[in-house]
């Protein structure tokens, strides 16, 4: 499990700090999801248990990555922790990424019958250091998943992940407050995208069916919940 830890202040994904303000509806628990805070990760030694949030964040969309739309992703959850540092600066840690694969439309070779799928994975690095709409940085890689493919085949490896940079687009909107729970969109329509690698000799036909690499026209646009617990009110570890 990697850990950062960021020296500036976190605002990160809807966080209720960069939320103050904002229109509030009702608080309608019934509508309100359960959320798994298994992949809440440790927090630093010697911080203020009451103080750290576990952030747990699941968001489904669209995307067109080179030049493929992908118009349904699963559901892809987001995991970290962020509270202050024992000498008063902001950190976060990384928890877990989890999402299913999602088929791209087509398959590997346009006419349906070979699947081709795409597995979202954590690409190393996070920064979730939100400045108004922006809403910091995540990077990401896609796993290309078929049965001709080898299981190294991935859009955005050897140290070259997807670097998404969502921007919040209208309104946050509160839709319970016990659990807090916390809906927004968002979406970033300028990250490029970096050709697959490891899918041995399939390698420029993977590259060629979903457009890669491409530098501009990629899209992600996500429509999230996002809910939070203080390390003080999760189960002993």
């Amino acid at each position: 499990m990697q850990t950062t830890t960021l020296r500036r202040a976190a605002a990160a994904l809807g966080l209720t700090a960069a939320l103050a303000g904002l229109a509030v509806a009702p608080a309608l628990a019934a509508e309100a999801p359960s959320y798994d805070f298994t992949d809440c990760p440790a927090i630093p030694a010697g911080v203020d248990a009451t103080r750290w949030k576990c952030e747990v964040l699941t968001a489904t969309g669209s995307m067109r990555l080179g030049s493929r739309d992908v118009p349904e992703l699963a559901p892809m959850t987001i995991t970290h922790a962020e509270g202050p540092l024992p000498d008063g600066t902001n950190g976060q840690v990384w928890g877990a990424l989890r999402g299913s694969p999602t088929a791209v439309p087509g398959g590997l070779l346009g006419h349906g019958r070979l699947p081709l799928s795409l597995q979202p994975e954590y690409g190393g690095r996070s920064d979730f250091y939100s400045v108004g709409d922006s809403m910091g940085l995540f990077t990401l890689r896609y796993r290309a998943v078929s049965p001709l493919l080898p299981r190294d085949c991935v859009i955005g490896g050897d140290g070259t992940p997807i670097e998404i940079r969502l921007k919040r687009v209208g309104t946050s909107e509160w839709i319970s407050k016990n659990p807090p729970v916390i809906k927004f969109a968002a979406t970033d329509t300028a990250f490029t995208a970096p050709a697959a690698t490891g899918c041995g000799p399939l390698t420029r036909l993977v590259n060629d069916r979903l457009g890669l690499p491409a530098q501009a026209g990629n899209t992600i646009t996500l429509s999230a919940v996002y809910t939070f617990k203080t390390y003080d009110q999760l189960p002993p570890r």
